[in-house]
């Protein structure tokens, strides 16, 4: 058992599945658990995450001095970690250069976490404060050329942290120095495996939906295609799917969702045109959270409005996953976007949810997917947002807008499937700004939009990095789009990573 303590950090749920991957069981707390009964727990260690605060702001969380006298071995990861050495005596401040993204470590010692390690690696990083001096008995065991103490150690007493993030892909040796800390540090041995969730997520769909019927939000995505897989064998035919088409999707995307579900699947599918009403709605709304919560609320009413046609149908079955729930803000964590499917729900509701894959990242849920016998296609699907092309036209949504926005990226999809790297990116999407540009096509000026190709790499969307295309297909790219696309005089390109950026614009 691994304890992680929740500070709010946009990757703590991450860091218990990183301790999962290495086969040790651990669960997330949040961070002000009674200290009885995280000693009742009987933990082999404890972690404590990152989180959005400094430790010297007015009502930072903080953690009982009882913790540290529990006698079991603790990490600190970031914010964890910067708490970790102001308890035992150390002293924390703001950093003159702040570190977000990839940062060169430079390793001092091989002896603890970063045993079997080159001197040299690259971590990923996101602070503002950072430890200044360590407390008495640690020893630092890592620097950045901007902050000298980015990891320490107390092998003596159990203590250890590092102010990167080994929980985050990008960091080359996070898992190593995870496992050091598990199996060296803990004593935890590789015994754990996990159970299987989908015979877990049946029974507690059967239990919570019991005699009555479902309606599934179904987008085309692998999300909520899982989410009906699953609810459909809990509850077979009552369920019913319903494809709501706002008006915001991509080239022929509301044909091939019907084609796919519609003609292929055991689930009766309901096909909704309602891409008039959304658009009314949307009309002159250019801030992004309120983008979202229109979009939220109006596809809840019109679900609402199809589960009214069934008889006895109480609930609504949602791919939610679980870096949609982190973003949208937790008790302790920050809201970096609210998604249309949490934080943009209504207040009130006549359906109760069901979401059974609020737990997983996208990673699981495609293992669960081809567990399911899901076509490969939908399985390897780029995750596109349910607020669709209106969180990609960066301003006021209109019919001309989203029509050059679809036509730009379908040019942008079709090069990208035919240099073979559609499987490689994590996404891959042009974004139109409501803004103009002066050019010249023909010997005359132009004032017309810019298009941003926007690509990147990831595993679970918590972090990402930009992909590195290769510039003839970059160049093909901006001249197909400019040559096809009537209203684009430019294309530029975003190399900005997750953090600092979100993958989205909005």
């Amino acid at each position: 058992m691994i304890l992680v303590l929740d500070f709010g950090g946009q990757y703590s749920q991450l860091i218990a599945r990183r301790v999962r991957e290495c086969r040790v069981f651990s669960e997330m707390i949040p961070f002000d658990t009674p200290v009885e009964e995280i000693r009742a727990r009987n933990p082999e260690g404890i972690i404590l995450s990152g989180g959005p605060n400094s430790v010297y702001e007015e009502g930072a969380p903080r953690v009982s001095p009882d913790l540290f006298d529990l006698g079991v071995p603790m990490l600190g990861i970031c914010y964890g970690m910067q708490l970790m050495a102001l308890v035992e005596g150390g002293e924390v401040g703001a950093v003159q250069i702040r570190e977000y993204g990839r940062s060169d470590l430079v390793i001092k010692s091989h002896e603890g976490l970063f045993a079997g390690t080159p001197d040299a690696q690259k971590a990923w990083t996101s602070h503002g404060d950072a430890v200044f001096s360590v407390p008495e008995g640690f020893e630092i065991t890592a620097e950045t050329p901007s902050v000298p103490i980015i990891a320490f150690e107390n092998p003596e007493q159990g203590r250890y942290g590092v102010q990167f993030h080994p929980e985050v892909r990008h960091t080359e040796y996070g898992m190593e120095v995870l496992k050091n800390f598990l199996y060296e540090a803990c004593g935890c041995k590789p015994e754990w495996t996990p159970v299987n969730i989908i015979t877990d997520a049946v029974e507690r769909i059967r239990e919570q939906v019991g005699d009555a019927r479902a309606i599934c939000g179904l987008s085309g995505g692998v999300d909520s295609a899982t989410a009906a897989m699953l609810v459909h064998r809990a509850i077979g035919d009552s369920l019913t799917c319903v494809f709501v088409d706002h008006g915001l999707l991509r080239h022929n995307e509301a044909e091939q969702v019907v084609e796919a579900f519609g003609e292929n699947s055991d689930v009766p599918l309901v096909h909704v045109d309602a891409a008039g009403r959304f658009l009314d709605k949307l009309a002159e709304v250019t801030d992004p959270e309120a983008k979202r919560k229109v979009i939220g609320e109006e596809f809840i009413r019109t679900f609402e409005e199809e589960a009214g046609k069934l008889e006895d149908a109480k609930f609504l079955v949602q791919g939610t996953l679980y870096s949609d729930v982190i973003e949208s803000g937790t008790r302790d964590a920050a809201r970096i976007k609210s998604h249309h499917n949490v934080g943009g729900l209504p207040e009130v509701m006549d359906l109760d949810l069901v979401e059974p894959l609020r737990n997983l990242f996208k990673d699981e849920v495609r293992v669960v997917a081809a567990e399911l016998g899901m076509p490969e296609r939908l399985v390897w699907r780029q995750p596109f947002p349910g607020p669709g092309l209106a969180i990609r036209v960066i301003g006021d949504v209109t019919a001309e807008r989203l029509e050059i926005l679809r036509k730009a990226d379908a040019v942008l999809q079709d090069e990208i499937r035919n240099a073979g790297l559609y499987r490689e990116l994590w996404q891959s999407f042009a974004v139109l700004p409501a803004i103009h540009s002066v050019g010249v096509m023909g010997d005359a000026r132009t004032y017309a939009y810019p298009v941003v190709i926007r690509a990147v790499t990831s595993d679970d969307a918590m972090t990402a990095d930009w992909a590195r295309l290769p510039y003839d297909l970059l160049e093909r790219m901006s001249n197909r789009i400019i040559n096809e696309v009537s209203g684009v005089n430019r294309v530029a390109l975003d190399i900005t990573s997750k953090p600092p950026g979100t993958i989205e614009w909005e």
